[in-house]
């Protein structure tokens, strides 16, 4: 496609410096700009397409502010409620939905997953392979349930049969394919990022509940949370609303416009496979709530979702001794913190250290000149509302 070079009138910037702000609960009023200020220079020299911000406490939507455009040749204004593809962002969403299943006694984290899934009964371990043959054995332990969930099952990052797209296969499908993969190190041993571990988590999530996974996250979360632009399959409508994606031209000093090349066109054709593990469209919004609840212990608005143990367990490092990667369950996990990128560079964070849920999203494959810096821009800014509130 063809590159986009652009820049702003002062004009633009003006109306872009404007943003929305959450007063309390009751509503919002327009009011000057609070975390945008740091990342409008990056808009207006063409490293950054556009961005919605959003930080909130405990209590209240502190800030949700936009800053760009949702497509640059159009010179269309992002907007605060413009869905976006949040990727591996889907993780956290997967792995708390997997603990409200723990929580009423239908999973336990250490079975087995072949004692919800018997196509994983009998896996093989690939102990050596090269381009003529491959020798198996059986792996020392079954893959448990809380592998899945901390990237340490053995799995690859996806099967065979996912291509061209990864979400071209029924949920069903998709796991049973894994079962049939052999795996590519002992379970518990190490870490490796692994779509098909969060996937076969969901696929649990069914069996058990005897509900397809987008429902169970329907009357589970998205309803009763009001989390009504989170979706795998954007309708007609939400289309609309869904931000360009850009990477950086050849040069590095521009934007070209892209397609998700993990996922199949048109995105509100509901033959797409669900992909638990990044395949959900959302707001700043809806993502804010999410985190909010995560934020005061699994609680929303006088409505428990989650347990405070499970909630601790979702944030706690999982990973063992001996494996640098920090990761809890289907959650990046610190110091006192837990989040989660996605693939086109959106974040969301827990913060209890400071009380703080913050929702970067964004639509890039990388970026030109240092449209890398943009996200700890707003952080900083971010961080600076939270203090002076």
């Amino acid at each position: 496609m063809n590159s986009l070079k652009f820049s702003y009138s002062q004009t633009s910037l003006w109306i872009a410096s404007f943003a929305l702000l959450f007063v309390g609960q009751s509503g919002f009023a327009q009011q000057p700009a609070k975390v945008n200020a740091n990342v409008l220079p990056f808009v207006e020299k063409g490293a950054l397409a556009g961005a919605v911000m959003l930080v909130a406490d405990r209590e209240k939507t502190l800030a949700i502010e936009t800053a760009g455009y949702s497509d640059v040749a159009a010179k269309k204004p992002i907007d605060a409620n413009d869905l976006f593809w949040i990727a591996s962002m889907s993780k956290p969403v997967t792995g708390t939905a997997l603990m409200v299943v723990v929580d009423e006694g239908k999973v336990q984290l250490d079975d087995p997953v072949e004692k919800y899934l018997p196509e994983f009964r009998g896996t093989w371990l690939v102990t050596q392979r090269d381009d003529n043959h491959q020798v198996l054995r059986r792996p020392l332990r079954a893959i448990t349930v809380r592998d899945l969930l901390r990237h340490t099952s053995g799995l690859p990052y996806s099967s065979a049969m996912e291509t061209p797209t990864l979400d071209g296969l029924p949920l069903a499908t998709a796991v049973r394919s894994y079962a049939m993969t052999p795996l590519i190190y002992e379970p518990g041993t190490k870490y490796q990022y692994s779509n098909a571990g969060i996937n076969t988590a969901a696929r649990i999530v069914e069996v058990v509940t005897k509900q397809s996974f987008e429902d169970f996250l329907q009357s589970t979360f998205f309803d009763p949370l009001g989390m009504k632009d989170t979706t795998f399959w954007p309708n007609d409508e939400q289309v609309t609303r869904i931000v360009k994606a850009y990477s950086p031209t050849e040069d590095k000093l521009g934007l070209r416009e892209i397609q998700i090349s993990q996922l199949t066109y048109p995105l509100n054709d509901r033959r797409r496979g669900p992909m638990p593990a990044g395949g959900l469209f959302s707001t700043a919004a809806d993502m804010g709530i999410f985190c909010q609840m995560i934020l005061n212990n699994g609680e929303f608005r006088g409505k428990r979702y989650l347990s405070e143990k499970s909630v601790k367990e979702l944030g706690t490092r999982q990973t063992g001794e001996g494996i640098k990667e920090s990761y809890g369950l289907g959650w990046s996990v610190g110091d006192g913190s837990l989040g989660h990128n996605g693939a086109l560079s959106t974040n969301m964070n827990v913060d209890y250290k400071r009380g703080l849920a913050t929702i970067w999203l964004v639509q890039h494959s990388g970026f030109p000149q240092d449209g890398g810096n943009a996200h700890g821009a707003f952080m900083q800014s971010a961080n600076q509302l939270a203090s002076a509130k």
